[in-house]
Formats: C-alpha cells, structure tokens, sequence
C-alpha cells in the first residue's frame, strides 16, 4: 500500500501572540514549505530531519527559523555525516537571506558553518515553473504577486498524482497568472491567504495582500469547485475575516486553516 503524502500546518497566522505561530509547513518529515515561527513546534530530532526548506519569499514572518533551525541540527547532521539542508527559493530571495540575516551580524552565515566545505545549509535557486522531485513528491514553483520577488508551491505525489495537489499561494495579491497554471493543475487542497479584512481593503492593496472581497474575485478565475483553506490572518482577527469569507458565494468549500492539522492527499482535508 502507498503511503499518502502529508502536509503538517506548523502555523499559519499573518503574525504572533499566544497560540499563533507564522507559516511553516512540514511535508512528510523531510521538507519545510518556509521556516516562521511555527518551526520552533517540532522536536529537535524532527528538526534533524529536516532535508530541504523551500521559501516562498524574504519577509520574516516566512523566514524567521531558517538560521535558527541550522543553529540546533548543526551539530546532530554533522555527527550523522548528514549532507547540507537545502534552501530552495528564488534569487533575490537568497541574495536576501545572506545579505540581511546569514550575514554574520543578525545571525552566522550558516552556508559556511561549521566548514566552508561541509556547511549546514546551502542555498539552491528556483524559478516560476520549475519543477523539482525529492522522493515521491514533485515539488512546482507557482508564481506570486506580493511587495518583495515572491513564489508560491504545489506538491504533488509522483505515484498518485490523481489524488491531486497541495496547493499553497504563499503571500500575494491579485495574481492572474496563478489562475491560468491552476487551471491546468487538479488541486487537492487550496491553501490562499487572506491578511486582512474587507475594512482594510486599501491596505490589502498597498501590502499587495487579500481581503475577503478581494479573494472572492480571485477564486472565480478557479473554475472547479475545490476544498479551499484560509491562511495568513492576523491574530485576533479569524473570526471578523472568516465571517465576512463565510457570506461570500464562491462555489468553493471555504474554511480556515488551522495550526496543528494534517492535510492527506487523496483523503478529505
């Protein structure tokens, strides 16, 4: 019997308090779709495991846990003669990361430590459509519309892959071009982001973010009704947001996603 593919929501809140934790996925026990606050929930031996790290875009609510996460396996992977987590993300999103937090001065440059020849994290660029395999999943760079070069991720499993995706649109506004690849892609699991409420429409916009109105002129271009799971909302505000999502009439099944759950693919959400 094949083992289905699982996603683990380490966080999804746009921000922290008591019980909120920033985006992290863990797939399976081996890959992270990006490193917030949500990381610091997994056990020490399920950090060593911990292979590849794909980031979606620089902001640190996504990226907060990389440094800290290579700071508590260095040691255990090198003992185990483990090779290199992999960061994978776009180009500016890596020049990022080495010049504004592995730079030595907000964090050490852990793609030189602890030996330049046998590093704990090395950085591997990505584009939109590129499509990389690490076991029995595929792993597809979508494309993102936000303030800073930004992607978002499907995750499909190679020897099911008619269960369909794991779609997660990382932060983005309106974003057209997302729309026309899904539109070819059979989706499991829709993970969209919904910051902000419909009072704060203009903010949405500037932060090039969505809010419920917002949100409800995107999933029409998704023209199969599909299981659709609200991230990004600020602490606090979940249930003002999913109140205004809960009137809309998308002809989705539209829910909020919640730190803590599994998604299995082939199996109900």
């Amino acid at each position: 019997m094949v083992e289905p593919v699982q996603i683990r929501v380490l966080g999804c809140s746009g921000s922290i308090a008591a019980g909120s934790r920033t985006t992290s996925f863990l797939v399976d026990d081996d890959v992270l779709i990006d490193a917030g606050t949500g990381v610091g929930d997994l056990t020490l031996d399920e950090m060593v495991a911990v292979d590849h790290i794909f980031v979606t875009h620089s902001h640190l609510d996504h990226v907060l846990s990389i440094g800290l996460l290579a700071d508590s396996v260095t040691r255990r992977r090198a003992a185990g003669g483990r090779p290199p987590i992999r960061v994978h993300a776009l180009p500016e999103t890596l020049a990022a990361l080495k010049t504004h937090i592995l730079n030595g001065i907000i964090w050490p440059d852990f793609t030189r430590l602890p030996e330049p020849d046998a590093p704990v994290l090395a950085l591997h660029a990505v584009s939109v459509g590129q499509c990389i395999d690490i076991g029995r999943r595929r792993v597809e760079v979508l494309p993102a519309a936000h303030t800073v070069p930004a992607v978002g991720y499907a995750v499909t499993p190679l020897d099911t892959p008619a269960v369909g995706s794991w779609v997660f649109t990382g932060d983005t506004g309106p974003n057209r071009a997302l729309w026309e690849r899904l539109g070819a892609l059979h989706v499991h699991t829709l993970v969209i982001e919904t910051a902000f409420g419909d009072d704060e429409r203009d903010l949405a916009g500037i932060s090039r973010h969505l809010c419920p109105a917002m949100l409800a002129e995107e999933l029409a271009q998704l023209r199969v009704p599909t299981r659709v799971a609200i991230t990004h909302i600020k602490p606090g505000e979940t249930e003002a947001v999913m109140g205004e999502i809960g009137r809309l009439r998308t002809g989705h099944t539209l829910r909020a996603l919640a730190a803590g759950e599994r998604i299995v693919l082939g199996t109900a959400c």
